[in-house]
């Protein structure tokens, strides 16, 4: 079915709709004509199909109703909100992307296991914020070498030199959100007085 057929059928089920959802809430034409300040004779021909329905007289009927105008017009449920991306794995990092679109803000929840060599800093452009959900992450920054727990989280230019891996023999649980334009986020890790932390 192309789209014109599709919209034409959705429109031919408007009438019968509007009929049984008045007559559901016992309203007849005419109290119904006095709410909407709609005629009788248009709200009995979009009923029967003889008027096609536009947004200006379903908007107060749908008010009328106290229904969605969703409900009116028999809109589908919208699709499914479950992003399902697969895991992609590399030198024993997993990551899982949480965002579906390309370019802009992109999110993944990433588990590294221990190993993997020596600290290699690198630079591009962008901006990341990280969320540790379990376990230890290090994260070398610049002159800075911080280690965050469950519930700590950084962020950062990523033009400063940086890395980031598990702290310790266990793996590291984390949220990171990277924006290719820079974009920042709004939550920072504070060091503790006296310890060694982020710049401010």
């Amino acid at each position: 079915m192309d789209e014109d057929a599709r919209l034409d059928s959705v429109l031919d089920e408007v009438g019968p709709r509007l009929r049984r959802i008045r007559r559901e809430r016992g309203a007849t034409l005419g109290a119904l004509s006095e709410v909407t300040g709609i005629s009788v004779s248009t709200l009995s021909r979009l009923e029967s199909g003889r008027r096609k329905p536009s947004l200006e007289l379903l908007l107060p009927i749908a008010r009328a109703h106290q229904v969605p105008l969703d409900e009116l017009v028999g809109a589908p449920p919208a699709g499914d909100p479950r992003v399902r991306s697969k895991p992609i794995v590399r030198h024993g990092r997993t990551m899982l992307p949480l965002t579906r679109q390309p370019g802009g803000l992109q999110a993944y929840k990433v588990v590294q296991q221990p190993g993997g060599g020596e600290p290699e800093p690198r630079t591009h452009e962008g901006y990341e914020w990280l969320y540790v959900l379990s376990g230890r992450l290090r994260l070398l920054l610049g002159d800075h070498d911080v280690v965050l727990g469950a519930g700590e989280a950084a962020e950062f230019d990523t033009r400063v030199p940086h890395w980031f891996g598990p702290a310790g023999g266990g793996p590291v649980e984390f949220l990171s959100l990277f924006g290719p334009q820079g974009e920042r986020m709004h939550v920072r890790a504070r060091p503790k007085r006296g310890g060694r932390g982020l710049p401010e």
